[in-house]
């Protein structure tokens, strides 16, 4: 049985990438979906209809125009937008340094990709009820099926046991205190962290793996928005 937090819960939603690699013209957290929504419209849709994210800051490029116009940029539960930095942890890092005014050091922060529009919010209820009394946190993630190969020059030259390969998705959820130390730890150390698991990770802090859908894809190509249309589609028959 689910049992309704007790705790404060603040989201991040960094979403300054310019995309690249989804060769358009328009930063991929602002293609339109088949819906008529943004990717990041569409995120921030699904993440702020739960009923105990408290407040939202989003990360923005510095030279961003769009995201003013999204009715999301006067939603209630949004408390700030912040400039988005060179690297994915400079955003949140950003974002934290502005919920400081808001969280305290045991609330839980979840910090979730622009790019993932079909994020299953039962996965995140489920996540919320799992480490609820947890320490640190945890992530989303999914168990790698695939036989992986390790190669060079592209020949493969050895197969990987997957039976402990996770691939990590988000939201990524931790306490508002150990977060912000081991990210600011990690950017001292210079340490090469992708996702908030891996700062997590630097300081020697555990997280817990939450198994979720696999349809919580992140949009990166051309192939990928295609998928998300369609998940999207779906959810509404």
């Amino acid at each position: 049985m689910l049992h309704m937090p007790t705790d404060n819960y603040y989201l991040i939603v960094p979403a300054s990438g310019i995309g690249t690699r989804m060769e358009s013209d328009t930063p991929k957290q602002y293609i339109k979906l088949n819906n008529g929504l943004t990717v990041l419209d569409q995120t921030l849709k699904t993440l702020l209809n739960i009923d105990y994210i408290k407040g939202c800051i989003v990360a923005i490029n510095e030279n961003d125009t769009t995201f003013k116009n999204s009715k999301y940029a006067q939603h209630h539960k949004l408390l700030d937008i912040v400039n988005g930095g060179e690297q994915r942890y400079n955003s949140v890092m950003n974002a934290l340094e502005a919920l400081e005014d808001y969280a305290s050091a045991n609330d839980w922060v979840l910090v979730h990709d622009a790019a993932r529009p079909c994020v299953d919010p039962n996965d995140i209820n489920t996540m919320i009820d799992t480490l609820k009394d947890s320490k640190s946190g945890g992530l989303l993630a999914t168990r790698v099926v695939d036989t992986i190969k390790k190669s060079k020059d592209n020949i493969a030259i050895k197969t990987i046991d997957r039976e402990n390969l996770w691939q990590a998705q988000t939201p990524q959820m931790y306490r508002f205190g150990m977060l912000k130390d081991a990210l600011n730890k990690s950017i001292a150390d210079g340490a090469s962290i992708t996702d908030e698991a891996g700062a997590i990770e630097h300081i020697n802090q555990q997280s817990t793996l939450i198994e979720s859908s696999k349809k919580n894809i992140k949009i990166t190509t051309q192939a990928d928005l295609e998928l998300a249309n369609f998940y999207l589609t779906d959810t509404t028959k």
